[in-house]
């Protein structure tokens, strides 16, 4: 059993588990899904997740540079495409909503260089880490219990 498991029901933990899956498998790009789930985590001071994506991250070979300036993205806009801007950019406005929306801005960005399916994917991989976030922080889970 997963700490995942254990945290939550087994029927909402499968659900919140196929969510994910479905989102990173229809975005296609393992390495953008890795750095818009640990933006999310960052945003939302999510230790579990962070250690979790940042181990995974580093695991397929994301480099130790992008993840350290990942917080100051938009100053190191060198090290990150123009497609993993805009993901991030829609990651932070779809984590935060301090507006109430995601800006016309943010999303129309995003959707220039998602086509609609990926960027439907894309939401529901925000949406997913989002949801997990607020568990392991809900749950008070601490780093260092995931293992690949």
């Amino acid at each position: 059993m997963t700490a995942r498991t254990r945290l939550l029901d087994r029927e909402v933990a499968q659900a919140m588990s196929a969510l994910s899956a479905a989102a990173k498998k229809g975005l296609g790009d393992l390495a953008l899904a890795e750095l818009v789930m640990i933006r999310a985590s960052q945003i939302n001071h999510c230790a579990f997740c962070l250690d979790m994506h940042l181990t995974l991250a580093r695991k397929n070979g994301e480099s130790e540079q992008r993840l350290g300036l990942l917080d100051a993205w938009e100053e190191a806009e060198e090290l990150y495409s123009e497609r993993e801007r805009a993901a991030l950019a829609l990651t932070e406005a779809v984590t935060v909503l301090t507006e109430g929306f995601v800006p016309d801005a943010v999303y129309e960005r995003a959707a220039a260089h998602f086509p609609d399916g990926e960027l439907a994917h894309l939401v529901g991989l925000i949406a997913a880490i989002n949801s997990w976030n607020r568990v392991m922080v809900g749950r008070r889970v601490p780093p260092g219990g995931y293992t690949p």
